[in-house]
């Protein structure tokens, strides 16, 4: 999976749970059937005995620097560092983007320039994106602060101020828009920076264009996690 960063830092942190396997109770084997008989293929065989039978050491895991000079893991891919906007291009026609740089490093949308994108095309990614909303407050709804990040050109992660401004639930702030509703929204005030950590896997498909996996989005707003989405929707062929 590409980690990829717009700016700041990019964390990747894995949360796993175990749960106790439940005992079942089963009829003595002496008295069942063989068709009745369940055998467990993984607890077959003898148990190891010590640690050492437990343990691995190929293939080694890559060495990354979280806190390189360039604020960012040391991995990852810098797709915009506030200096120029020379990994963009705009949406409708491959042109050089034309959206403004700003002398804080970062960049704000050129009105009616229309949507830019990155140059390189991903699959499967984690990507850092770091937003705010204009100050003073202009407009209602839809029309307030609105932007998005789009995934495979099918997907859109919504940028919106949500702050005393209610809209739909699922085109609301961090909702993959009109798809999936956030579990909660975690905007911080309007004209500070808000965060998303996004990470993607891309659905899959046949030679034949059928699916045959689920995409997936998990969404990280200001360090609150949104939600896994499961099914989303997509056609036939991306």
């Amino acid at each position: 999976m590409k980690r990829l960063c717009i700016s700041g830092l990019l964390f990747s942190v894995l949360f796993t749970s175990c749960q106790e396997k439940a005992k079942e109770e089963t009829k003595n084997p002496e008295t069942q059937s063989k068709d009745e008989v369940i055998v467990y293929e993984e607890y077959s065989g003898t148990e190891p005995t010590t640690p050492e039978e437990t343990e691995f050491y190929e293939p080694k895991v890559p060495v990354v620097n979280p806190t390189s000079q360039s604020g960012a893991p040391s991995d990852a891919i810098i797709l915009f560092d506030g200096s120029s906007l020379d990994n963009w291009i705009s949406a409708k026609d491959s042109t050089a983007a034309k959206w403004h740089l700003n002398d804080d490093g970062s960049m704000t949308v050129n009105d009616k320039t229309g949507d830019i994108q990155t140059k390189q095309n991903f699959g499967d990614i984690q990507l850092h994106i770091e937003w705010k909303s204009p100050l003073p407050v202009q407009r209602e709804g839809q029309n307030r602060g609105n932007s998005g990040i789009f995934l495979n050109g099918l997907y859109e992660v919504q940028v919106l101020d949500q702050n005393n401004n209610p809209t739909y639930v699922n085109g609301q702030v961090a909702s993959i828009y009109k798809q999936h509703v956030p579990l909660a929204m975690a905007s911080v005030p309007t004209g500070e920076w808000n965060t998303y950590d996004i990470i993607y896997h891309a659905p899959e498909f046949n030679e034949e264009g059928g699916k045959i996996k689920s995409g997936t989005i998990t969404v990280i707003h200001n360090g609150v996690r949104y939600r896994t989405i499961l099914k989303l929707k997509a056609p036939h062929l991306i």
